[in-house]
């Protein structure tokens, strides 16, 4: 098998770079402004759970940064958020493949 001539940077975009990945990334960003917006406006006698659904659109990848201190544990919701959308973006770029090559004419 010859080796990919892409380097890591373009390699991450080719995955990245997609209407999944996009999709989700957009949805893992509307979470964290509402996320942010709860916590700024919203005044509170006890503590809320708003913080919780930024680990749950990131799961399960940010799950393994739950019981790191400090800012490793919000480091956890970016990992996740990439690594989540690595994973779509290569489902995506694999199913958009297999389509391309079933749909393709015989002869070309």
């Amino acid at each position: 098998m010859a080796a990919s001539s892409r380097t890591l940077p373009q390699s991450l975009r080719h995955y990245l770079v997609n209407p999944a990945a996009l999709g989700y990334l957009a949805v893992v960003a509307a979470v964290g402004v509402w996320v942010g917006l709860d916590m700024l406006l919203v005044e509170r006698v006890d503590a809320s759970f708003a913080g919780v659904w930024l680990f749950i659109v990131t799961a399960p990848t940010s799950f393994l940064f739950v019981t790191l201190p400090g800012e490793l544990l919000l480091a956890g919701i970016a990992v996740g958020a990439v690594a989540q959308a690595l994973a779509l973006g290569a489902a995506y770029r694999s199913a958009r493949g297999r389509a391309a090559r079933r749909t393709s004419p015989a002869g070309a």
